[in-house]
């Protein structure tokens, strides 16, 4: 009875502060990295400058290969990936006005966590309750400091095909210690096959889906490629009942980059700086779901705060600052 009275409460004073950004907005998000050390500076002011209403953090934590437990708020990770830096983070959005997503994430050194996969149910049980551990930890954060918005997972292929029931009890676990909007974050090609969308807010999609690999394609031809999948998009959500957020999307400012992006990215040193297509690839996406009904918005990933935190090559990177495409962000982010 005390817990539904206090998720009653926590309702209430979520509908009073998000009841625009849920209901009458667009989510206009941006993904802020996690920087190696402390802000030295008002980082959300320049997210603001440019019409951001959402800012997504990531509080990070790893998995090794064929080791069943999640590692994190471990003094090798950067400031920011880490409790003290996320709690920093979480102020100064709330401090300058705008909301905030939280979006726990595991990643495996040098594999990506869709593949993720043990050979006996006692490692897997090892780790799932680890990483049971780690999501609850921050979903209390979340529910301690009114976050508008809380992810269970980014991206757990393998994870989520084999074992359902232990993503349907966690979601059930969460509930009962935050109270706010939830989601999943399914890769592109596997938001078909979630079997929980029903025990969530919105259907959560990484959305990199390939366009067109032309080296700058235009926005009209880019407008079209998105007319069958948006198609595809608009009737799962009505079949689902759920609306559409993508919970990241984004473009690196290189030749082809409305193509496949995660092969791009390991040839990214080798590529040609392409600020124009990147900045199409955005606007083709803005114009055409900014309008639709079944889409409640996204997180642009990704941007540095004060410019740190990159990998070497922010002038390839997805990032759209001091690039053609933070005008373009700029403009679409900042209508009403």
């Amino acid at each position: 009875m005390f817990l539904k009275v206090c998720c009653f409460i926590a309702i209430l004073t979520f509908s009073f502060n998000s009841a625009i950004l849920f209901a009458q907005q667009k989510i206009k998000g941006v993904t802020l990295v996690a920087p190696p050390n402390p802000f030295q500076s008002n980082i959300i002011q320049p997210l603001k400058d440019v019409g951001t209403n959402f800012v997504k953090v990531v509080p990070y934590g790893y998995t090794i290969t064929n080791q069943p437990k999640v590692i994190y708020n471990s003094n090798r990770q950067w400031w920011g990936e880490r409790k003290e830096g996320v709690l920093q983070t979480i102020q100064q959005i709330q401090k300058n006005g705008l909301a905030t997503f939280l979006k726990p994430q595991v990643y495996i050194p040098g594999s990506w966590v869709g593949e993720l996969d043990f050979d006996n149910e006692q490692d897997w049980q090892k780790w799932e309750q680890s990483y049971t551990e780690f999501i609850l930890d921050y979903a209390k954060i979340a529910e301690d400091h009114n976050i508008e918005l809380f992810c269970i997972g980014t991206e757990f292929r393998n994870s989520v095909n084999q074992r359902p029931q232990f993503w349907i009890d966690l979601i059930e676990k969460i509930k009962t210690v935050y109270c706010g909007k939830l989601t999943y974050c399914a890769n592109w090609d596997n938001y078909e096959a979630i079997p929980f969308w029903n025990h969530l807010d919105y259907i959560g999609i990484s959305a990199y889906f390939p366009l067109i690999e032309d080296k700058t394609p235009s926005v009209k031809k880019l407008k079209k490629a998105w007319t069958p999948i948006v198609k595809q998009l608009e009737n799962f959500a009505a079949k689902q009942d759920i609306t559409i957020l993508f919970t990241e999307y984004g473009y690196l400012s290189v030749d082809g980059c409305a193509g496949k992006t995660w092969e791009l990215e390991k040839k990214v040193h080798s590529l040609t700086i392409n600020e124009q297509a990147q900045a199409n690839a955005l606007q083709a996406l803005y114009e055409v779901f900014m309008e639709k009904d079944f889409w409640a918005g996204g997180f642009l990933w990704k941007w540095f705060p004060e410019m740190k935190g990159h990998e070497g090559y922010p002038e390839k990177d997805y990032t759209p600052q001091n690039k053609l495409a933070e005008s373009i962000m700029k403009e679409h982010y900042s209508k009403k």
